[in-house]
């Protein structure tokens, strides 16, 4: 017995207890969750969460956004379409849209083995599914030639052809759609309404050179004009698409080889009105801080709302890198550097709209409070190192100029060419010169991309310009790289054709930038940053504003057809008559209005029932009522001295 007890004893101390076997079952099926694994939760919440509300907005009936917009506004007015058939216009001129940089569709027609299947779906637009499933082969096929600055060896990615090339940009997210939809209720279809689809990455010429678009662009307008009784066609081109024509109207009718061969009065036969929307035709600041340092104020504002997140330091997945790898092999955005220098933008000491402060639709005495708390702020210094550099007089800065400096050798440079910005050629010397300098003004910012980014560079003085011309009528500007630059290049010979610049207003638009230096923290890192911890009246994460489209500065978009095209000049010779139309922004009042009917935002306009309108009445025939202004785009084109 005593044995038997011993072994009792014995089991009693070997075996747990009850408690101490639920407590080991509840830690072993614990989980512990790392940020990645709640960062992951949180975007399969938040897409879940959106994907339920569009399927519930899809089954609902039509009518019913509409039923509660006016239970809660009023009445809604009619769309342009209904509006202009019930005074009986219908189709006269035949239309052609020409869009602007990456609303397009891009599919795939030959590529590497990561992206089988993908034969002639779209890689650009539509649900960007592969962007998720596959980033990196996406990013490849996305990219282009360092070099030469087309297709990729084994990667062939054309434009989608036809109106649904760019009808919505994504699911829900319309670009064109609207407009055509208008259109279509005064009688427009396809054998009146064309898309002019061009693979926007491209530079202009390099569109012709490989897809022959220009070619088929002209033969288009040609046709459209011969079967609709001869009347010439309307040309409605978009955000980078007015460059994109400006250099059609061209090389149209430039000789063979380089030209289209057209003739001389190739426009004047064709063509009625020119209508550009949201158009840079001096340039935008905005594309300037993407080829630097892939940034805009909105990657401003989300590092100082999550610093890190975008950049290697935190999830090394180094997404500005590759977004700036990717973008720099696009020359089309080359195109967007501002134009015209110092005359146009304005130098170290004044700018054009020097004394404008955002939302200065506030009282004189309120402005005055604003002001004298506030330092004035320079707009011609697009980029400035330091709050310091970009307010104080010039005198009082010290600049070491940058250019001939030794760049020296980075020790990233073996090992960061996966993630190709030039900035891993870039040694500690080439870093800090560009930061002595200071300050950089429209004169000085193409010798500094020609600095950090020779390579980008070389591509992109082939195909562009981004002077002014002293004589127009030197033979240098017969070359197709003035052909985009408004400053250097004539428009043609068509008295009778019209010129419209339309862009929104109101809304805050990058005009310049505060930068600071990047703690090198990787080796494969953007040594520029826009300092978002700048900011004050007029001065917000970084970034200067004034009054625009969000993306195109109104001198960008109005200067040419204020002033510079504005009767008979050196570069409007047979007078083409222009017109400004400026739609203020006027924000939807609640969710169910969408992106609504009176936005001045730059892709958003497209759905602004006031435009629709007057492209409608052009393009039935009618006359519009001359100017319509709310900003002082005239007063500030009266301060550039640009000989006429």
């Amino acid at each position: 017995m005593a044995l038997i007890r011993r072994r009792k004893q014995q089991n009693d101390v070997d075996l747990p207890s009850t408690d101490d076997n639920e407590n080991k079952r509840l830690k072993r099926g614990r989980k512990n969750y790392t940020c990645l694994d709640n960062c992951c939760w949180s975007i399969g919440c938040i897409c879940t969460v959106w994907w339920l509300l569009l399927f519930l907005y899809n089954t609902m009936p039509a009518s019913f956004p509409q039923y509660v917009t006016e239970k809660i506004t009023g009445p809604l007015p009619d769309p342009p379409g209904v509006k202009c058939l019930k005074e009986g216009l219908g189709p006269k001129h035949p239309v052609v849209f020409v869009p602007g940089i990456v609303t397009g569709g891009l599919e795939l027609w030959e590529g590497h083995e990561c992206a089988e299947g993908l034969f002639r779906k779209r890689l650009w637009g539509g649900t960007f599914g592969e962007v998720y499933k596959r980033p990196s082969c996406w990013l490849q096929h996305m990219s282009l030639d360092n070099i030469t600055g087309l297709d990729p060896s084994g990667i062939r990615v054309r434009p989608v052809s036809g109106l649904v090339a760019a009808d919505y940009f994504a699911p829900g997210y319309f670009v064109w759609a609207v407009l055509i939809a208008n259109l279509a209720r005064v009688g427009y279809e396809e054998k009146n309404m064309y898309m002019a689809a061009y693979d926007w990455r491209l530079s202009f010429q390099n569109t012709e050179v490989r897809d022959q678009t220009l070619s088929r662009l002209k033969s288009n307008i040609e046709l459209m004009v011969q079967i609709n009784g001869g009347e010439k066609a309307v040309i409605i081109p978009h955000s980078m698409g007015v460059l994109y024509f400006l250099h059609f109207m061209k090389w149209v009718e430039a000789p063979a080889p380089m030209g289209g061969g057209g003739g001389p009065d190739w426009c004047a036969k064709h063509i009625k009105a020119v209508m550009n929307i949201g158009g840079p035709l001096l340039g935008a600041p905005k594309a300037l801080a993407g080829l630097f340092s892939a940034e805009a104020k909105d990657i401003a504002f989300a590092r100082g709302i999550a610093p890190g997140v975008l950049d290697s330091d935190v999830f090394h997945i180094q997404t500005l890198q590759h977004l700036m790898r990717m973008s720099r092999t696009w020359d089309s955005t080359m195109s967007m550097i501002p134009k015209g220098g110092e005359t146009i933008w304005g130098g170290l000491d004044w700018s054009p709209e020097e004394g404008y402060y955002p939302n200065n639709t506030t009282s004189v005495s309120s402005q005055n409070e604003s002001k004298s708390k506030a330092r004035n702020p320079n707009y011609g210094r697009f980029i400035s190192f330091g709050r310091d550099a970009a307010e104080l007089h010039s005198s009082e800065i010290q600049r070491i100029d940058f250019r001939g400096a030794v760049k020296g050798r980075n020790s990233a440079n073996s090992t960061c060419r996966e993630v190709w910005t030039e900035y891993h050629e870039m040694g500690s010397g080439g870093i800090k010169a560009i930061a002595e300098y200071k300050t950089y003004t429209a004169k000085d910012v193409v010798d500094m991309l020609q600095f950090v980014a020779p390579k980008m560079m070389e591509r992109g003085n082939t195909h562009y310009s981004h002077g002014l011309a002293d004589n127009l009528d030197d033979p240098k500007y017969a070359h197709y790289r003035h052909w985009s630059n408004a400053l250097e290049t004539k428009l043609p010979n068509a008295a009778e054709m019209e010129i419209y610049s339309m862009y929104g207003v109101g809304i805050p638009t990058e005009r310049a930038y505060v930068y600071k230096l990047t703690p090198a923290t990787e080796r494969c890192y953007i040594p520029f940053q826009i300092d978002n911890a700048a900011g004050d009246t007029g001065l917000k994460d970084g970034v200067y504003t004034v009054d625009g489209d969000e993306t195109v500065p109104a001198l960008s978009a109005g200067f040419m057809c204020a002033k510079g095209w504005r009767g008979k000049t050196r570069f409007n010779p047979s007078g083409i008559k222009t017109y400004v139309r400026e739609y203020p922004h006027n924000p939807p009042s609640n969710f169910l209005e969408g992106r609504g009917t009176e936005s001045g935002a730059h892709v958003d306009i497209l759905g602004n029932f006031q435009l629709i309108e007057d492209l409608i009445r052009v393009a039935a025939g009618q006359q519009l009522d001359g100017d319509r202004v709310s900003t002082d785009i005239f007063k500030w084109s009266q301060k550039i001295n640009l000989k006429l």
